[in-house]
């Protein structure tokens, strides 16, 4: 399997500048990871959507796959207890 190119969504930038900047190097390395392997240990698909979910600390990284061009797309960045709302 090959590299997937990483993508975001431009909403993603100011839902890294809400966080504390501990957390965005922590997240911003985990989302590096998703580009070698986009289904690795812990990430679940979110039910009735075409979507996955990782978890980072108390944070919550939101991401669809797209196989057919080796693409992640990050959809959305944030704190588990606002995160899902509108994702």
């Amino acid at each position: 399997m090959g590299k997937y190119k990483l993508v975001f969504k431009k909403s993603v930038a100011k839902d890294l500048r809400d966080l504390p900047k501990r957390e965005v190097a922590s997240l911003l390395k985990r989302i590096r990871l998703l580009a070698e392997e986009p289904r690795a240990h812990g990430c679940e698909k979110l039910s009735g959507q075409a979507r996955y979910r990782v978890r980072q600390g108390a944070c919550r990284i939101i991401y669809e796959i797209r196989d057919d061009v080796l693409i992640v797309v990050v959809v959305k960045v944030g704190h588990r207890k606002r995160v899902y709302r509108g994702a």
